[in-house]
């Protein structure tokens, strides 16, 4: 049975950053990204249940080195928030083990308030944005139906309004597709006033079909075909930097052109 813990992988945003996967049997997500390092997305869903049982998480934890974990990373094999059991685990490492926890999330579900009250102990959340109008967002995260670039911005907002006491950054992925729209998605920026942006552009291989070991570094060889994908520059990502931090004075900004160590 496939583990439900993984790592710690290195992170140029985190540290020594062990992964949580609330889903673990195949990718399932209400986002389809086009850089995904999952690959194609198998199961393209709203659907919120329990995927695997708080308990086989919790004894998977059991086995884990904790001298080596900077930060526990709800991610995985999919979108987090789907999983209604999350703030089960989320409360047993805070209680258990006392270390920091960050959520990887597209914020597709953040409009519902018991979705976000699940979240509530978290540190940091995490949240992608990487579209600044409902047409970009179909071509680059491409969503599951139904869900819309109001819908995900309100919801992260909410978070505030909520009293969310932890870290909220932005995760802004950019490739020659929505490069151009740096000026729009500033904007956007701006109307959230997030804690933190986190700019990147996609560093791992888009793999040619979904196998576990996708949601890690990529550190070993893949056993699938992989794509390389197109990145931007690093002039690029200067400007892009340039025109968020000049939209957004005063709000961190890490890049991974900047940031990141290197290889």
């Amino acid at each position: 049975m496939p583990g439900t813990v993984y790592g710690p992988v290195h992170s140029w945003r985190f540290g020594n950053s062990l992964g949580v996967d609330m889903i673990v049997e195949n990718s399932t997500c209400s986002f389809n990204c086009i850089y995904c390092q999952l690959g194609h997305i198998q199961r393209i869903t709203r659907e919120q249940r329990v995927f695997v049982p708080t308990q086989r998480v919790i004894d998977d934890l059991k086995s884990v080195d904790w001298t080596r974990v900077d930060v526990v990373t709800f991610s995985g094999s999919g979108e987090p928030t789907l999983a209604l059991n999350i703030d089960e685990v989320i409360a047993h490492i805070k209680d258990t083990y006392a270390k920091p926890v960050m959520v990887l999330t597209n914020a597709t579900w953040l409009f519902d308030a018991a979705t976000r009250k699940r979240l509530l102990r978290a540190d940091t959340i995490a949240c992608k944005l990487d579209a600044w109008d409902d047409e970009m967002l179909q071509k680059f995260n491409r969503p599951a139906q139904g869900i819309t670039l109001a819908t995900i911005v309100a919801g992260i907002k909410a978070l505030r309004t909520d009293g969310f006491p932890g870290k909220i950054a932005l995760q802004c992925m950019f490739m020659p597709l929505n490069k151009g729209g740096v000026h729009k998605l500033a904007a956007l920026i701006h109307d959230i006033q997030p804690d933190e942006v986190q700019l990147n552009t996609p560093k791992r291989p888009y793999p040619r079909e979904w196998y576990l070991g996708s949601r890690g570094n990529h550190d070993a060889p893949a056993p699938v075909s992989e794509i390389h994908l197109k990145t931007i520059s690093m002039d690029e990502a200067v400007e892009i930097e340039r025109i968020i931090r000049e939209a957004n004075p005063g709000t961190p900004i890490l890049s991974v052109y900047k940031d990141a160590p290197p290889p």
